[in-house]
């Protein structure tokens, strides 16, 4: 079995995406050959199989103008590396890689792919038509979580399998930092305030911005409650600027990205989750996993996996939000981490993952 994971790009940006096809990859028939195609840009994908790093034109993968003309080129050289490794399987990271690669699959019909869709992507008649263009019993659509998986349904009109991501409970928790080893990690040892951590990348869709806004009104109140966030992104110095004219440089910090991110959960006394639209939400289900109380927007997503555990909130409304930090320290953290913890249920969560990922490397 020769199995090929064909992903976007490397780099941190995209490491909840190649988290999940690694998750997906270890659950390999032993004797697989799994090989790792990055399409833009050089990173370590996945520590399961090989690397081949193709740095693509960026624009020419995205068809603008006329780059779309390179795309035949670009085909032909994808349908020689799939010939020459005998690929049997393929998985496909999301859209943009579907669009270049399922056309090459008409034809050679001795190759099975699966197509992973890992957040709402907006498809134009034409992507309709490409993942309508192969048999369901050789491409398989599949989404993150339940709510997207609907969602793609009612477009597509043909099946889409639901594959929610999940983590191995017990490697997951062995591999985390103590309470005072994360917070010695982010440099909080001696920090006595409340801290709030946010995870994810600095982009628009996350709603940091609003959460800064939000600790603005409560540093107007009352100065204790202090905010984390973890990641890395285009909107660095635009979060940058807001701190500096609200006067919270003492109160929010960006961290940046970290290899380590998923071991420092503990450091935080909650987690924040402002955003305003997800395919799943990894970072929720780490933190209830750490033992860290979640509050989130009010998101479909979210509450599919939280159910009546769940702290929900408007999205972007800043005043709610303020008030629910506030309201923090009139709660028991740890009660509503345990509620949550066994509402999502990881270890049953966990083997349901296991089957429905084996499935698709056969």
């Amino acid at each position: 079995m020769n199995i090929v994971n064909v992903m976007w790009a490397g780099g941190s940006p995209y490491t909840s995406v190649h988290k999940v096809h690694r998750q997906i990859l270890s659950h390999a028939e032993p004797q697989a050959s799994v090989s790792n195609w990055l399409l833009l840009g050089a990173g370590t994908c996945c520590s399961v199989g090989t690397i081949r790093e193709w740095h693509m034109p960026p624009r020419a993968l995205k068809g603008r103008h006329l780059w779309q003309l390179m795309l035949p080129v670009l085909r032909a050289r994808v349908r020689r590396a799939l010939q020459a490794s005998a690929a049997d399987v393929l998985l496909l990271d999301g859209l943009g890689v579907a669009r270049l690669v399922l056309p090459v699959l008409r034809d050679l019909h001795q190759v099975h792919a699966s197509v992973l869709f890992h957040g709402s992507t907006r498809l134009r008649d034409s992507d309709i038509r490409l993942l309508r263009s192969l048999p369901t019993e050789r491409l398989n659509i599949v989404a993150v979580s339940n709510t997207l998986a609907f969602t793609l349904e009612q477009t597509l009109g043909r099946p889409v399998h639901t594959l929610r991501v999940a983590l191995e409970p017990q490697g997951f928790v062995d591999r985390l930092l103590s309470r005072e080893q994360a917070r010695q990690e982010l440099a909080l040892q001696d920090d006595q305030r409340p801290v709030f951590g946010a995870v994810g990348r600095l982009v628009e869709s996350k709603g940091f911005e609003m959460l800064i806004e939000a600790f603005g009104k409560v540093h107007g109140r009352e100065k204790r409650a202090r905010l984390v966030i973890l990641g890395e992104g285009s909107h660095r110095a635009r979060l940058e600027t807001r701190i500096k004219a609200l006067n919270l440089t003492e109160t929010v910090e960006l961290c940046g990205y970290r290899d380590d991110l998923s071991r420092l959960y503990r450091a935080f006394d909650w987690l924040l989750v402002p955003s305003r639209s997800e395919g799943l939400g990894l970072v929720l289900q780490e933190a209830v996993m750490a033992g860290v109380p979640v509050i989130s927007s009010d998101l479909p997503v979210f509450r599919e996996q939280l159910k009546e555990a769940g702290c929900y909130l408007p999205v972007g409304n800043g005043e709610a939000w303020a008030k629910a930090i506030e309201g923090c320290a009139l709660r028991s953290a740890a009660a509503v981490a345990a509620e949550q913890y066994r509402v999502l249920a990881p270890e049953q969560a966990w083997r349901a993952f296991q089957q429905r990922a084996q499935g698709l490397l056969r």
